[in-house]
Protein backbone atom coordinates (compact mmCIF):
# COMPACT_ATOMS: atom_id res chain seq x y z
CA UNK A 1 0.00 0.00 0.00
CA UNK A 2 0.92 3.59 -0.50
CA UNK A 3 1.80 6.81 1.34
CA UNK A 4 -0.88 9.43 0.01
CA UNK A 5 0.08 13.05 1.20
CA UNK A 6 -2.59 15.53 0.76
CA UNK A 7 -2.41 18.74 0.02
CA UNK A 8 -5.08 20.96 2.88
CA UNK A 9 -4.93 24.08 0.89
CA UNK A 10 -6.26 24.59 -2.53
CA UNK A 11 -6.77 20.91 -2.94
CA UNK A 12 -8.84 19.92 -0.38
CA UNK A 13 -10.29 23.21 1.00
CA UNK A 14 -10.88 26.24 -1.31
CA UNK A 15 -8.88 29.04 0.24
CA UNK A 16 -6.57 29.85 -2.60
CA UNK A 17 -8.22 33.34 -3.11
CA UNK A 18 -8.46 34.41 0.01
CA UNK A 19 -5.07 33.71 0.59
CA UNK A 20 -4.61 36.04 -2.51
CA UNK A 21 -6.41 38.91 -1.47
CA UNK A 22 -5.19 38.18 1.98
CA UNK A 23 -1.52 38.99 0.30
CA UNK A 24 -2.59 41.73 -1.99
CA UNK A 25 -3.93 43.54 0.72
CA UNK A 26 -0.70 42.60 2.99
CA UNK A 27 1.58 43.74 0.94
CA UNK A 28 -0.71 47.12 0.44
CA UNK A 29 -0.72 48.03 3.84
CA UNK A 30 3.48 48.42 3.63
CA UNK A 31 3.13 50.20 0.52
CA UNK A 32 3.84 47.69 -2.25
CA UNK A 33 0.68 47.31 -4.40
CA UNK A 34 1.28 44.20 -6.56
CA UNK A 35 -1.24 42.93 -9.20
CA UNK A 36 -3.23 39.98 -7.67
CA UNK A 37 -2.51 37.76 -10.41
CA UNK A 38 0.97 38.26 -9.85
CA UNK A 39 0.51 36.66 -6.50
CA UNK A 40 -2.14 34.39 -7.24
CA UNK A 41 1.25 32.45 -9.78
CA UNK A 42 3.17 32.36 -6.19
CA UNK A 43 0.40 30.59 -3.94
CA UNK A 44 1.44 27.35 -2.79
CA UNK A 45 4.64 28.91 -1.99
CA UNK A 46 5.33 29.41 1.56
CA UNK A 47 5.29 32.51 2.92
CA UNK A 48 8.89 32.64 4.09
CA UNK A 49 9.83 32.35 -0.19
CA UNK A 50 6.62 34.15 -1.57
CA UNK A 51 7.91 37.76 -0.03
CA UNK A 52 10.75 37.82 -1.90
CA UNK A 53 9.82 36.07 -4.52
CA UNK A 54 7.37 38.84 -5.22
CA UNK A 55 9.79 41.68 -4.15
CA UNK A 56 13.41 41.15 -3.12
CA UNK A 57 15.90 40.72 -0.97
CA UNK A 58 15.53 44.10 1.07
CA UNK A 59 12.05 43.96 0.57
CA UNK A 60 12.27 40.45 2.78
CA UNK A 61 14.79 41.85 4.90
CA UNK A 62 13.53 45.22 6.36
CA UNK A 63 9.28 43.88 5.67
CA UNK A 64 9.16 40.54 5.00
CA UNK A 65 8.29 39.42 8.66
CA UNK A 66 5.65 42.64 9.45
CA UNK A 67 4.07 41.73 5.54
CA UNK A 68 3.41 37.98 6.86
CA UNK A 69 2.19 39.10 9.99
CA UNK A 70 -0.52 41.25 8.60
CA UNK A 71 -1.33 38.93 5.56
CA UNK A 72 -1.73 36.06 8.95
CA UNK A 73 -4.72 38.62 10.40
CA UNK A 74 -6.30 39.78 7.38
CA UNK A 75 -6.64 36.17 6.59
CA UNK A 76 -8.32 34.93 9.83
CA UNK A 77 -10.84 37.57 8.93
CA UNK A 78 -11.94 35.50 5.67
CA UNK A 79 -10.83 31.56 6.81
CA UNK A 80 -14.25 31.52 7.78
CA UNK A 81 -15.27 31.99 4.15
CA UNK A 82 -13.28 28.83 3.28
CA UNK A 83 -15.35 25.67 1.70
CA UNK A 84 -14.20 22.25 1.08
CA UNK A 85 -13.68 20.98 -2.31
CA UNK A 86 -16.39 18.18 -3.27
CA UNK A 87 -15.44 14.92 -2.44
CA UNK A 88 -12.91 16.42 -0.30
CA UNK A 89 -13.31 14.03 2.57
CA UNK A 90 -14.83 11.31 0.55
CA UNK A 91 -11.49 11.15 -1.17
CA UNK A 92 -9.69 10.10 2.18
CA UNK A 93 -12.36 7.86 3.13
CA UNK A 94 -11.70 6.53 -0.65
CA UNK A 95 -7.73 6.43 0.16
CA UNK A 96 -8.02 5.18 3.68
CA UNK A 97 -10.55 1.84 2.67
CA UNK A 98 -7.64 1.07 0.02
CA UNK A 99 -5.15 0.65 2.47
CA UNK A 100 -3.32 3.37 2.22
CA UNK A 101 -1.96 5.59 4.70
CA UNK A 102 -3.28 9.33 4.24
CA UNK A 103 -1.55 12.01 5.59
CA UNK A 104 -2.98 15.87 5.23
CA UNK A 105 -0.05 18.10 4.65
CA UNK A 106 0.37 21.88 5.29
CA UNK A 107 2.48 24.32 6.50
CA UNK A 108 -0.28 26.67 7.70
CA UNK A 109 -0.20 27.62 11.31
CA UNK A 110 -1.97 25.52 13.44
CA UNK A 111 -4.94 27.15 14.21
CA UNK A 112 -5.70 27.19 10.72
CA UNK A 113 -4.94 23.24 10.09
CA UNK A 114 -7.26 22.82 12.91
CA UNK A 115 -10.18 24.38 11.24
CA UNK A 116 -9.66 22.86 8.14
CA UNK A 117 -9.90 19.46 9.37
CA UNK A 118 -13.13 20.38 11.51
CA UNK A 119 -14.36 21.83 7.74
CA UNK A 120 -13.27 18.14 6.44
CA UNK A 121 -14.35 16.23 9.27
CA UNK A 122 -11.48 14.33 9.00
CA UNK A 123 -9.68 13.93 12.14
CA UNK A 124 -10.79 10.14 12.84
CA UNK A 125 -10.38 9.44 8.52
CA UNK A 126 -6.48 10.85 8.20
CA UNK A 127 -3.26 9.17 9.79
CA UNK A 128 -1.28 12.39 10.44
CA UNK A 129 -1.39 16.03 9.57
CA UNK A 130 1.38 18.39 9.68
CA UNK A 131 1.58 22.52 10.43
CA UNK A 132 3.85 25.05 10.45
CA UNK A 133 5.68 23.81 13.70
CA UNK A 134 6.92 20.60 11.46
CA UNK A 135 8.88 22.65 8.74
CA UNK A 136 11.85 24.73 8.19
CA UNK A 137 11.49 26.25 4.92
CA UNK A 138 8.43 25.93 2.98
CA UNK A 139 7.36 24.66 -0.79
CA UNK A 140 9.01 24.83 -3.35
CA UNK A 141 11.61 23.39 -0.68
CA UNK A 142 10.69 19.59 0.33
CA UNK A 143 11.06 20.19 3.84
CA UNK A 144 6.74 19.95 4.24
CA UNK A 145 6.82 16.35 1.96
CA UNK A 146 9.63 14.99 4.44
CA UNK A 147 7.94 15.89 7.73
CA UNK A 148 4.65 14.07 5.99
CA UNK A 149 6.80 10.56 5.29
CA UNK A 150 8.22 10.94 8.78
CA UNK A 151 4.46 11.34 10.37
CA UNK A 152 3.72 8.51 7.80
CA UNK A 153 6.54 6.44 9.01
CA UNK A 154 7.46 5.71 5.33
CA UNK A 155 9.71 6.76 2.76
CA UNK A 156 9.32 8.20 -0.52
CA UNK A 157 9.88 5.08 -2.65
CA UNK A 158 6.01 4.24 -1.94
CA UNK A 159 4.37 7.87 -1.37
CA UNK A 160 2.46 9.80 -3.74
CA UNK A 161 1.66 13.24 -3.46
CA UNK A 162 -1.81 14.79 -4.19
CA UNK A 163 -1.50 19.03 -5.02
CA UNK A 164 -2.47 21.62 -6.46
CA UNK A 165 0.02 23.79 -7.63
CA UNK A 166 3.76 23.58 -9.54
CA UNK A 167 4.79 24.65 -5.92
CA UNK A 168 3.46 21.35 -4.97
CA UNK A 169 5.12 19.74 -7.54
CA UNK A 170 8.14 21.11 -6.81
CA UNK A 171 8.12 20.28 -3.34
CA UNK A 172 7.41 16.86 -3.63
CA UNK A 173 10.13 15.82 -6.78
CA UNK A 174 12.79 17.36 -4.23
CA UNK A 175 11.67 14.66 -1.79
CA UNK A 176 11.70 12.03 -4.76
CA UNK A 177 7.63 11.95 -4.88
CA UNK A 178 5.80 11.42 -8.17
CA UNK A 179 2.37 14.09 -7.80
CA UNK A 180 -0.95 13.56 -8.71
CA UNK A 181 -2.02 17.47 -9.91
CA UNK A 182 -5.60 18.82 -9.44
CA UNK A 183 -6.98 22.36 -10.97
CA UNK A 184 -8.35 23.68 -8.57
CA UNK A 185 -5.34 25.95 -7.88
CA UNK A 186 -5.81 27.77 -10.81
CA UNK A 187 -3.25 26.62 -12.72
CA UNK A 188 -3.23 25.16 -16.16
CA UNK A 189 -2.68 21.21 -17.27
CA UNK A 190 0.61 22.24 -19.61
CA UNK A 191 1.84 23.93 -16.23
CA UNK A 192 1.60 21.33 -14.21
CA UNK A 193 2.59 18.42 -16.34
CA UNK A 194 5.45 20.59 -17.19
CA UNK A 195 6.25 20.61 -13.69
CA UNK A 196 6.53 16.92 -13.23
CA UNK A 197 3.40 15.61 -12.22
CA UNK A 198 2.43 12.35 -13.32
CA UNK A 199 -1.58 12.91 -13.69
CA UNK A 200 -3.45 15.77 -13.82
CA UNK A 201 -7.88 15.64 -13.24
CA UNK A 202 -9.66 18.54 -13.42
CA UNK A 203 -11.42 18.10 -9.72
CA UNK A 204 -10.74 15.99 -6.81
CA UNK A 205 -14.34 14.76 -7.87
CA UNK A 206 -13.05 13.51 -10.62
CA UNK A 207 -9.51 12.35 -9.27
CA UNK A 208 -11.68 9.81 -7.37
CA UNK A 209 -13.61 8.61 -10.17
CA UNK A 210 -10.01 7.60 -12.16
CA UNK A 211 -7.71 6.41 -8.99
CA UNK A 212 -8.00 2.93 -10.38
CA UNK A 213 -5.97 4.37 -13.07
CA UNK A 214 -3.46 6.17 -11.25
CA UNK A 215 -0.63 5.28 -8.55
CA UNK A 216 -3.11 5.11 -5.85
CA UNK A 217 -4.81 1.97 -7.49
Amino acid sequence: MAIAILDIDGTLVDTNYQHALSWFRAFRRHGIVLPIWRIHRHLGMGGDQLVSALTDERTECEQGDAIREAEGSIYSELIAEVETMEGARELIEDLGRRGHTVVLASSAKEEEVDHYLDLLDARELADGWTTSADVEATKPEPDLVAAALDKAGGTSQNAVMIGDTPWDVHAARKAGVDTIAVLSGGFAIEELRESGAVAVFESVTELRSELDGTPLR
